[in-house]
């Protein structure tokens, strides 16, 4: 069965960004949100979810989060701010 990835960004009480991808974005944040996601995540809550779209396969969803993880803070708040329906187009 070939799965439908997302990606994600949350934001944490301190307003840091957080990117992760997941073929399930309610269950993945409810997970961040009781401490069984992401060490990183741990005690950071309340979360907000801020951003999320297609992301493809598992590899093409690899890529994206990659991107998405170099850009920088204000490049991922104007991200945010815009949200596109597709991150392919918008890195191009």
């Amino acid at each position: 069965m070939n799965q439908s990835w997302q990606l994600y960004i949350v934001r944490t009480a301190a307003g840091i960004l957080y990117t992760g991808i997941t073929t399930d974005v309610a269950r993945r944040v409810s997970q961040h949100q009781c401490g069984r996601g992401a060490r990183a995540l741990r005690g950071k809550g309340p979360l907000d979810l801020v951003f999320h779209c297609e992301a493809g396969d598992r590899a093409s969803a690899s890529r994206l989060e990659y991107q998405v993880k170099q850009l920088t803070r204000q490049q991922k708040l104007h991200l945010v701010a815009c949200q596109p329906a597709s991150l392919e187009e918008w890195f191009s």
